[in-house]
């Protein structure tokens, strides 16, 4: 975990991106793991609050990085909890509120 929380904490990661990172004991960290179903209590060992297609990428390439599996959370109502896991990284994506489709490419 120390790994993760330096390569967050040193600002290369932070730095870069429009949503938050959030690992645990961070102040919104509790609120932004939990799903609709509150019999999933799953940790993530960061959490990645993405505000455009830019943090996605950047959570994927992180995850590659270390190995770490990936979820991905929309509004969080999945009944089975596949929203967030135990020790991955969770990309939350519940702030995205619009899709842009460019047809050309």
């Amino acid at each position: 975990m120390a790994t993760l929380e330096s390569a967050v904490l040193n600002g290369k990661l932070a730095g870069s991106l429009r949503g938050q990172v959030l690992l645990p004991g961070a102040d919104r960290y509790e609120q932004a793991r939990g799903v609709f179903n509150a019999m999933i209590d799953r940790r993530p060992a960061v959490i990645f609050r993405c505000a455009s297609a830019g943090d996605v990428v950047e959570g994927v390439g992180f995850a590659r990085a270390h190995g770490l599996p990936i979820t991905v959370k929309g509004g969080g109502h999945g009944v089975a909890g596949r929203a967030v896991c135990d020790d991955g990284v969770m990309l939350d994506l519940s702030a995205m509120r619009r899709v842009v489709v460019d047809p050309v490419e």
